[in-house]
C-alpha cells in the first residue's frame, strides 16, 4: 500500500511538472493545521484530556486542481483533493482513501455553469463551509456535533455534481449512483441547495437525501447571513434531519462513549445555529458560535427511545501573523440531557481549550 501511494505521489508531482511546462493551469494547494486541546470529562473516569489533533475548522490537506481552455468560454476542471492527519503522517480516514476529500473531472462554462464527475462535496456541505456555519463546520466534537447525523454523507462517491450563478443566485444539485444491479434508488443520493445574495443579506434553503441499503436519510437546511457593517456579520440556520437508517445514534457519539444496545429506526433532529464574526483588526478575527439540538426516537442508555438536548457554545480568536500563516485559541462548552447522555464518555458536560496553528500554502 505505501509503495501504491509513492507511485500515485510520484506521479502526480511528475504531471505538475509537465503542465508547468505546458504553462497549464495546474496548481498544487493544501494546509497544514494542528491544535493543541485540554478537555474535560473525557472518559468514564471523568479523567481531563491533553492532546495534539485536529484544529478547529481546517482539517489538513494538500491537492492538485487544473483547468484547460477549451475556447469559448468553456474550461476542462480538476480537482484531487486529500485529507491526513499532521500530528501523526496518517491518511485521516480508516479506509485508507487516497483522495477523501475530492476525486472529481468536469465541465465548466462561463455562462452556464459547471458539471463535475466522481467523489465531491455536497452541496450541503458547499453552502455550510463556505458560507453559513460559524465555525464553516468545525472539527472539534464539541463544536460539529450537529453535522454528525449527516457526517457520513458530507462527500459522495460516483456522483454528478451542478453548479451555477445567475446574478445573485447559486444553485447546486447532485446525485450519486447507488450502482447496486435491479435498482437505481437503492445506496443512490441527491440533493440541491439554491442560494441568494442581495445587498448585505445572503439565504440558503437545501435538502439532501441519501439512501442505505433501501433505508432513507433526509435532511433540510436554511440558513442566512447578514454584514451588519464590513467586519460583523451575523448567522444563523435550521436543520431538520430523519433518519431511517440506524446509523445515527451511533454516529452522534464521541469516542470513548458506552457502546448502544438497540438504534433508533425513525430518528429525528431539530437543530438550530446563531453566530456571529468580527474582523476586530486587520490581523484579529473573533468568532461566537452557538449550537442547539432537540433529538426525538433517539436511542437512550437505558434500551429504550427517548427524547433530548444538547447545546454547545465556542468563542474563537484568530490572530494572521501574516496572509498565509494563523494562530488561534479556542473556549467551547457543550452539554447533553436525556438521550444525548448516550454521547458522552463520563459526565454530561465538557470544556475544552485549544491553541492551534494553520499555514495555507
Amino acid at each position: 500500500m505505501n509503495k501504491t501511494f509513492a507511485a500515485v505521489g510520484a506521479g502526480l508531482l511528475a504531471l505538475s511538472a509537465q503542465s508547468a511546462f505546458a504553462q497549464s493551469s495546474v496548481t498544487l494547494y493544501g494546509l497544514v493545521d494542528t491544535s493543541v486541546r485540554y478537555l474535560t470529562n473525557a472518559n468514564s473516569n471523568n479523567d481531563s484530556q491533553v492532546s495534539m489533533g485536529e484544529g478547529i475548522e481546517t482539517p489538513s490537506r494538500f491537492g492538485l486542481k487544473g483547468t484547460e481552455d477549451l475556447g469559448g468560454g468553456t474550461s476542462a476542471v480538476f480537482k484531487l483533493e486529500n485529507q491526513f492527519q499532521l500530528w501523526s503522517g496518517k491518511l485521516d480516514n480508516s479506509n485508507n482513501t487516497l483522495f477523501q476529500r475530492n476525486a472529481y473531472v468536469g465541465l465548466s462554462n462561463n455562462q452556464y455553469g459547471t458539471l463535475t464527475f466522481g467523489r465531491q462535496q455536497t452541496p450541503f456541505f458547499d453552502v455550510m463551509g463556505n458560507t453559513y456555519d460559524p465555525l464553516t463546520v468545525g472539527d472539534f466534537w464539541q463544536d460539529s456535533w450537529i453535522y454528525n447525523p449527516v457526517g457520513r454523507y458530507l462527500f459522495t462517491n460516483s456522483s454528478a455534481k451542478y453548479t451555477g450563478q445567475f446574478g445573485g443566485l447559486q444553485v447546486e444539485g447532485m446525485y450519486g449512483f447507488g450502482g447496486v444491479p435491479g435498482s437505481t434508488g437503492q445506496n443512490s443520493m441527491y440533493g440541491f441547495t439554491a442560494s441568494y445574495a442581495l445587498g448585505p443579506l445572503s439565504a440558503d434553503v437545501g435538502f439532501q437525501q441519501n439512501d442505505n441499503a433501501g433505508k432513507k436519510f433526509n435532511l433540510v437546511n436554511v440558513g442566512a447571513v447578514y454584514a451588519i457593517t464590513p467586519s460583523v456579520k451575523v448567522l444563523a440556520g435550521w436543520l431538520h434531519s430523519q433518519d431511517n437508517t440506524g446509523l445515527v445514534d451511533g454516529d452522534e457519539q464521541q469516542a470513548g462513549a458506552p457502546v448502544l444496545t438497540h438504534v433508533s429506526p425513525n430518528r429525528i433532529d431539530d437543530s438550530f445555529y446563531v453566530g456571529s464574526t468580527w474582523q476586530a483588526t486587520p490581523v484579529l478575527a473573533l468568532t461566537l458560535a452557538g449550537y442547539y439540538d432537540h433529538a426525538r426516537n433517539a436511542a437512550t442508555l437505558d434500551g429504550t427511545l427517548g427524547a433530548g438536548i444538547n447545546y454547545s457554545g465556542t468563542l474563537l480568536a484568530e490572530y494572521s501573523l501574516s496572509k498565509r500563516t494563523e494562530v488561534y485559541g479556542t473556549v467551547d462548552f457543550t452539554r447533553g440531557t436525556g438521550a444525548f447522555l448516550a454521547d458522552y464518555p463520563g459526565r454530561n458536560n465538557q470544556t475544552g481549550v485549544a491553541i492551534g496553528l494553520r499555514n495555507i500554502f
